[in-house]
């Protein structure tokens, strides 16, 4: 294997069984030269331990589960891996139309848990700078009940005020 460090899932799982223990993986693809490397989902697991369903979405290469577990952060410290969400989410503001306007009022809805810098997503979204972003919030023109610095993964809503 290269050393890319970056891995792409297939969707694809691998399970083996010792008696009644089992081991699990998500298969991954690096990014740079195409070799399949592992991501461990169980490790000598009793199969009495292991969830109702589980088994058989890994047999059935569930691509829902896939994505389910690339986004828990117990699979993540147990692999030393982290997701890289560089392009994977935009703000849909439906054009610059409205920007002009004295108030403009904002639902961000996310369709998988992305961590996302409201002030950048904001600023993106609205054609802005991070600074001006960040002056907007100082002197309350952009106001929201979430915290805008740091980190969100949620739903959230705010106000801009012209």
């Amino acid at each position: 294997m290269c050393a890319s460090e970056r891995f792409r899932a297939n969707g694809k799982f691998r399970v083996n069984a010792h008696h009644k223990l089992l081991d699990a993986w998500l298969l991954v693809l690096c990014t740079g030269c195409g070799d399949t490397a592992k991501l461990t989902v169980l490790d000598r697991t009793n199969v009495r331990f292991v969830r109702p369903g589980l088994l058989d979405r890994m047999h059935a290469n569930d691509s829902d589960l896939a994505a389910e577990l690339l986004q828990d952060p117990a699979l993540q410290r147990r692999n030393h891996a982290a997701l890289d969400w560089d392009g994977a989410w935009r703000l849909d503001t439906g054009g610059t139309d409205h920007l002009d306007r004295e108030v403009i009022d904002v639902s961000v809805r996310f369709a998988a848990r992305i961590p996302v810098r409201p002030v950048r997503l904001i600023a993106d979204g609205c054609g802005l700078s991070r600074a001006e972003v960040e002056r907007l919030i100082t002197d309350g023109k952009l106001v929201s009940a979430a915290r805008l610095s740091g980190k969100l993964s949620g739903d959230f809503t705010f106000t801009l005020k012209r």
